[in-house]
């Protein structure tokens, strides 16, 4: 047991100290045109990133089905999402809230470390923990899929064509110039405020079923989703975000009343 362990932790060392290494090299891009915001298309091919250099580590000599199929989801999610934000952040310009974030910083002399430290830094941590069921799957993934190995990646790709619909929906919502200032109430955004945040988190809690699968070391990865989950409801910018277009965009108070935050249900009766 204890020499399980020592592999285990010289493995999640490494794609930790890859993550840093990786995140470090984007804060010097940042600096450089002197924009933080495309950090967010990072997130997803960050972890896909990490999934494949989970894979080369583990699945290279042995490609089982469970790395492969591990593999091809974080893939397929990650891709997709940082490929979409990265084209928002090229469309829309630098994200406000970092900019916010770092003008604060700026008049205290700080903008630069704090866009390291409080940006780029913590997200290769977070990113680091959340793909722990892709990083303890893999490694304990010897076997074959199980019976909950399946139903896992049949939730994580339900998540993925949640969110990708979601996505869609919105960005065609927003490039009609007829809705400018109006509330986005329709398709998915009628069940669920954040259909992007209940993707994710079908994708993530899909991807440690199929690492719960692989025995103690793989389920012990829960710790990754529910990251991710507490991020979603106490960290993520979206409680700030919501309550700013409450109070200046018409309609949008009424919106949050009716609409769930996050799981889809039907709307509320007024």
């Amino acid at each position: 047991m204890p020499e399980v362990v020592s592999e285990v932790v010289s493995f999640l060392l490494i794609n930790l100290a890859l993550c840093l290494t990786v995140f470090f090299a984007l804060w010097g891009v940042a600096v450089a045109i002197d924009d933080v915001s495309f950090i967010d298309g990072c997130w997803g091919l960050g972890l896909a990133g990490l999934g494949a250099a989970s894979f080369v580590q583990t699945g290279m000599q042995a490609p089982t089905t469970v790395r492969v199929l591990m593999l091809a989801l974080v893939v397929l999610w990650g891709v997709r999402l940082g490929g979409y934000l990265l084209w928002r952040w090229r469309r829309h310009g630098a994200d406000r809230r970092y900019e916010e974030m770092l003008e604060r910083a700026e008049a205290k002399g700080e903008r630069r470390s704090r866009a390291m430290l409080n940006i780029f830094l913590v997200q290769a941590v977070i990113l680091f923990v959340v793909g722990l069921p892709v990083q303890l799957g893999m490694w304990a993934g010897d076997g074959p899929v199980g019976a909950l190995g399946w139903v896992g990646a049949a939730i994580s790709l339900f998540g993925v064509v949640f969110e990708t619909v979601g996505d869609a929906q919105m960005a065609r919502f927003k490039a009609n110039p007829g809705n400018r200032g109006r509330v986005m109430d329709r398709g998915l955004w009628r069940y669920t405020r954040h259909p992007n945040y209940f993707g994710d988190l079908c994708v993530w809690f899909g991807l440690w079923l199929v690492a719960a699968g692989t025995g103690w070391i793989g389920a012990a990865s829960i710790i990754g989703p529910l990251v991710l989950l507490a991020m979603f409801l106490k960290v993520s910018g979206g409680s700030l975000y919501e309550a700013r277009l409450a109070g200046t965009r018409p309609g949008y108070a009424e919106y949050l009343a009716r609409t769930s935050p996050l799981i889809p249900m039907p709307p509320k009766r007024s």
